[in-house]
């Protein structure tokens, strides 16, 4: 490093010593912030409002519901809007992030009726969210099975 001047060795390493400081969001916030999605999707379950959730899932999305159906976005959609709930809530909602993939998993149990059938329904659910190329997340497969009582 013979004949480099002090200020300029100084900028490099100012430079690289920011670069090294961003760092990306701690797995604790995205897991916050994937909770929170998980709650939007509750709260649209209960106003009976599936335009809440529409936002939430990729055009790929997958469902495999506990009969073994498998439905994509606008069936998917399609179908919560035959529903309509009494009640519904989540029960131990549990959150693991791997780099830009997180799981949700947990408990669901909701009350109301669907194409004028009632429903008395708990389940277990898992959902994979992924972070999009724009930063969004964005949930790309669903899975629920009935909790045998």
């Amino acid at each position: 490093m013979k004949n480099v001047p002090m200020w300029c060795l100084l900028g490099m390493v100012a430079i690289a010593s920011t670069a090294g400081s961003q760092t990306p969001p701690s797995s604790d916030a995205t897991a916050k912030a994937i909770a929170a999605l998980e709650n939007q999707w509750l709260q649209s379950q209960k106003t009976n409002n599936p335009d809440l959730v529409a936002p939430l899932l990729a055009d790929k999305f997958v469902s495999t519901d506990n009969s073994g159906k498998v439905t994509n976005k606008a069936q998917s959609l399609a179908e919560m809007k035959t529903r309509k709930y009494a009640s519904a809530e989540y029960e131990d909602v549990q959150v693991t992030v791997f780099g830009d993939t997180a799981i949700a998993t947990g408990g669901y149990r909701g009350k109301g009726t669907e194409a004028g059938n009632p429903f008395d329904e708990h389940q277990r659910w898992t959902d994979t969210w992924v972070k999009m190329p724009n930063g969004k997340w964005q949930c790309v497969a669903t899975q629920s099975s009935d909790i045998k009582q």
